[in-house]
């Protein structure tokens, strides 16, 4: 079972999210933060496998947040989630510790694909090309 941090500033955003990955049976959604601030405490405290972390929030931002996270060793893996998507992001967030980047504009697939890729969890029959290229875009080789 992969544990998840929802980060995202929208109420609503976060809402619909967890509505639609409560439909995976190996992912759970553990914790639910509004700002960077909040992901910090959570994460230090519920430890999750995933943290879903939207780039632009009040307090403290998604990328400020990673790089603390991260610089703190923390032992969860940061996906990205953002309607900013361009190459400054993208380099920015794998600079702060992102393991994955995904647009939300994307499909819900691609960013259950890199959510199942950063926890280090792709199944091994049944993946698309798309998935494939999903995960090695993002997440490469790791492994939990």
């Amino acid at each position: 079972m992969i544990t998840l941090l929802l980060v995202d500033d929208l109420p609503t955003v976060r809402a619909g999210l967890k509505l639609r990955l409560s439909l995976e049976p190996d992912i759970r959604v553990v914790g639910e933060a509004g700002n960077g601030r909040e992901a910090i405490a959570l994460a230090r405290q519920l430890q999750p496998d995933v943290i879903l972390m939207d780039l632009h929030m009040p307090c403290l931002d998604g990328l400020a947040a990673t790089t603390t996270l991260c610089s703190q060793s923390s032992p969860s893996a940061i996906v990205i989630l953002t309607l900013q998507d361009n190459a400054t992001y993208r380099v920015q967030a794998k600079a702060a510790g992102a393991v994955a980047f995904v647009s939300k504009q994307g499909s819900p697939e691609t960013l259950i694909t890199a959510i199942r890729a950063a926890a280090g969890f792709l199944p091994k029959e049944g993946l698309t090309s798309q998935d494939k290229g999903a995960y090695e875009a993002c997440c490469g080789k790791r492994h939990r």
